[in-house]
């Protein structure tokens, strides 16, 4: 016979809370990220993981005891971890001889992993290596990706699309300009990803609008794309799928422009314009038509 599944009744109000939070949602709560050390670490990956992890604050949970995991061969405790955690995203370090300072960066769908990617860490600047003031914990980044590789090759879609989700915090409508304080830069260059931190400056221009700077503030990393394991087509168009509730009904013959203004088109059937009611003015009053009159020859003199 079939294992039938348990359901958890909460006994305290706490925990039907917490029940209630983790319970499926119209509109998800904002992913949380798993950091994880593997069984060998070096310093390197032990420090990459603390600083993406502080850009990741307050949706992150950062392990700091080590699990040993071959992510490429079994994914379960993974998946374990994501569920106790009611974690979407994870990040795992690990460090060997055949693949030394080693991440894996992936996310799951409904609490099993949908893809992951390996990157090599090649060169590492850590944020206390730069000496000048730090962004805001917990604030939304601007995600700006440079290379022809991230519209053309596959792979490096998927990379693309794995790394907006994993940076792109809370979702939000508008955005303050005083707000817009932190950017993170990805480049494909030589099949190479460089990922590059700046703290957005706003100084005077002598105008209303401030001239913007970028100051770099970390990590910055240099990574090497290894191992891919991706999604079948189906699975992934069944994660990205989204409810009817949630999707904007189309009005019929409205539309909106780039401005974001709203045209209508209204239909009407042909009118006579042969009997409006006008005004009637005396400029406007039709004069009946005079009959032509014969135009009277000149007499000649003899």
């Amino acid at each position: 016979m079939p294992k039938m599944q348990r359901i958890v009744k909460p006994k305290t109000q706490r925990a039907k809370r917490a029940l209630e939070e983790r319970a499926p949602k119209l509109i998800e709560n904002t992913k949380t990220a798993l950091f994880v050390k593997g069984g060998h670490t070096s310093e390197v990956i032990t420090q990459v993981l603390r600083d993406v992890y502080s850009l990741k604050k307050p949706n992150a949970v950062l392990f700091k005891k080590k699990n040993v995991l071959r992510l490429f061969d079994d994914q379960t405790p993974m998946e374990f971890f994501s569920e106790k955690n009611d974690a979407a995203l994870f990040m795992y370090g690990s460090h060997s001889k055949k693949r030394p300072h080693n991440l894996v960066i992936g996310r799951c769908y409904d609490h099993h992993v949908l893809d992951m990617i390996e990157l090599g860490v090649q060169q590492f600047k850590s944020l206390s290596e730069f000496k000048n003031a730090k962004c805001s914990a917990g604030i939304k980044p601007c995600l700006l990706f440079s290379g022809e590789a991230f519209d053309q090759d596959h792979d490096y879609k998927r990379l693309k699309n794995l790394l907006v989700d994993f940076f792109r915090g809370p979702v939000i409508t508008n955005v303050r300009l005083a707000g817009l304080e932190h950017v993170i830069h990805f480049v494909a260059m030589d099949g190479k990803i460089f990922m590059r931190s700046y703290r957005v400056v706003l100084k005077k221009s002598g105008s209303r609008t401030p001239r913007v700077e970028l100051e770099e503030i970390g990590p910055s990393l240099n990574l090497a794309m290894g191992r891919i394991r991706l999604a079948s087509e189906d699975l992934f168009k069944k994660a990205m799928k989204q409810p009817k509730q949630v999707k904007i009904k189309k009005i019929k013959n409205m539309s909106r422009d780039v401005f974001g203004t709203k045209h209508g088109r209204i239909h009407m059937q042909k009118q006579d314009l042969g009997n409006l009611q006008i005004r009637k003015m005396k400029a406007l009053k039709r004069k009946p038509e005079k009959p032509d009159t014969p135009t009277k020859k000149m007499k000649t003199e003899p």
